[in-house]
């Protein structure tokens, strides 16, 4: 494969990596660096590629303006059996982007012009500033100063990436004159965000049988609060024939979950309106606030082009583990979904994921027709693919758990074990019997070849 508008080949680390990253920031789809190919598409190999990490986002954090912190992301592959690294850049939102040292000029901003990065023209360097937003949670400042923070200490604790004292600054949680901004206000301890999870007897909004309100919190608390909500009322249905047992759930849960954190992150909170989550008997509803960031087409977002509108937060979830890497989201809910399911206008996103089944009332089918899975390998978490590396032959739940060191029950069942199984990665030994004490697990055939790559 050869470089084309989008990707650019290095052979190794070298000096003006910044220059391509600006030009992808510049660009309106964003763009992926390799490190470790040559431009003729042949994997050399990096002899230390963590350090090379380490190195890109030092560069990337210091050299260029505006802060591209949330709009980047690296990932470490393996290709030819040698090591590479894998920059993933998404189209800023604060065009134009610049090398810190040169300001605003042809000699500090770039565009992507086919394979290449190219000088800025001066004119349209003025125009792109003309046009930046100044409408977002990190040039806002918040209401109230008196924020609270031990709610994000926590989450980060548990990540074993504890905060320190510039915090404040290195999550840009403040603006230029270093008062706290609305991102921090989403984040703290406490504000006035509600996240609201209704509940429907029938298939309109007719008769409520259910209201909850997850907020006056930290974000991340709420979020998690939606997460655990939605995966209760994601029950798991079964179908049986006369061959076997099978066990699905109401909706695919990596897609549900991914559909949930993309609301969130993605949500226009300058409208001051959190996102809505509706749950029908043959669907689920997800609704944000704001449309397409400018500069994004559907066709675009569909792909899986990125342009965070919330950079802060984006970089904030990412450090928690809440979503995997810049613009895998929508693509991964497609595996599942149609695109069919999802509805813009001009104010708000929503996202209509159908149930496998209708659910009247307490009454249930005795067999149920399953969701529709693609036959392709599907994409995986970072949980489920520790749950396929843990397999050595046949074992039961508390070997697993050992294995992962995982204590908590209920975490390994909902965010490891049932994400595998529905995905066709595992299997039961005793399928008939799913609660039975001698049951064990084993990979599946797909779950072998996904554990391979």
């Amino acid at each position: 494969m050869t470089e084309t508008n989008r990707i650019e080949y290095k052979q190794q680390l070298t000096e003006g990596l910044e220059k391509e990253v600006i030009a992808f920031l510049n660009y309106r789809e964003g763009g992926v660096i390799y490190i470790g190919i040559d431009k003729n598409g042949n994997t050399t190999n990096l002899l230390d590629a963590d350090a090379d990490q380490l190195k890109i986002k030092d560069k990337i954090k210091n050299n260029i303006r505006p802060s591209a912190l949330g709009l980047f992301d690296i990932v470490s592959e393996e290709r030819d059996g040698k090591n590479i690294l894998k920059i993933i850049v998404a189209s800023g939102p604060e065009k134009p982007y610049h090398l810190k040292k040169y300001g605003m000029s042809e000699k500090g901003c770039f565009i992507r012009i086919g394979s290449a990065a190219e000088p800025m023209p001066q004119k349209l360097i003025d125009e792109l500033f003309a046009k930046r937003t100044r409408n977002s949670i990190g040039i806002i400042k918040a209401h109230r100063q008196d924020l609270s923070f031990e709610q994000l200490h926590i989450y980060y604790q548990e990540k074993q990436k504890p905060l320190n004292k510039q915090f404040r600054k290195n999550l840009e949680l403040t603006t230029i004159e270093g008062d706290l901004n609305y991102a921090a206000y989403l984040l703290a301890d406490d504000n006035n965000v509600s996240v609201k999870v209704a509940k429907y007897k029938g298939d309109t909004r007719v008769d409520l049988v259910e209201s909850n309100e997850y907020g006056y919190c930290s974000l991340i608390k709420a979020t998690k609060s939606v997460l655990d909500k939605m995966n209760l009322e994601n029950r798991t249905i079964t179908q049986i024939t006369h061959k076997e047992r099978k066990e699905h759930r109401l909706w695919n849960a990596i897609a549900l979950r991914e559909a949930i954190i993309n609301a969130l992150v993605h949500n226009d909170y300058t409208r001051e309106i959190a996102p809505k989550f509706e749950i029908f008997n043959d669907r689920i509803e997800i609704t944000s606030a704001g449309s397409l960031p400018d500069g994004l087409s559907k066709s675009e977002f569909f792909e899986g082009f990125s342009i965070p509108r919330n950079k802060e937060l984006m970089r904030v979830y990412k450090d928690l583990d809440l979503v995997e890497q810049l613009g895998s989201g929508i693509p991964r809910i497609l595996k599942y979904y149609d695109k069919t399911c999802f509805s813009f206008s001009d104010n708000f996103l929503r996202m209509v994921l159908p149930a496998a089944e209708k659910v009247y009332g307490t009454e249930q089918d005795t067999e149920q027709v399953p969701p529709k899975y693609p036959s392709s390998t599907p994409q995986v978490t970072p949980q489920v693919r520790e749950l396929l590396n843990a397999f050595t032959s046949e074992h039961n739940r508390t070997e697993l758990q050992k294995y992962l060191g995982l204590t908590d029950r209920k975490n390994f069942r909902i965010n490891y074990l049932v994400p595998a199984i529905e995905n066709d990665l595992v299997e039961l030994t005793i399928p008939d019997k799913p609660k039975s004490s001698k049951q064990r697990y084993r990979l599946t055939e797909i779950g072998k070849k996904v554990r391979q790559k």
